[in-house]
């Protein structure tokens, strides 16, 4: 099972951030307490369970073995794993 971290791309109060996803909702939770990320900033909604990350907190994400993914170069990938986080936030997986 893998947890990914996509291209920091949103801008949201002077900073640029992505999105910390995973296969299971048990590996994003572990992760996101790694990264000492508090779980009331999980957002668990239907367009997709995840943690908002900044751009530096992502490379700590990789370098603790999430796996990078790009919008630009995946798009496959990545749109199986906003499938299987949408299909999370809707409570359809684990």
């Amino acid at each position: 099972m893998t947890v990914y971290v996509d291209d920091a791309v949103h801008p949201w109060r002077g900073q640029r951030w992505a999105h910390l996803m995973a296969d299971t909702l048990e590996e994003l939770h572990a992760m996101a307490a790694r990264l000492d990320i508090p779980r009331r900033a999980f957002q668990n909604k239907t367009s997709g369970a995840h943690y908002d990350v900044p751009a530096a907190l992502r490379e700590r994400a990789i370098t603790l073995g999430a796996v990078a993914i790009s919008r630009h170069r995946e798009r496959d990938l990545v749109k199986a794993v906003i499938a299987r986080a949408k299909a999370q936030g809707r409570g359809e997986m684990p």
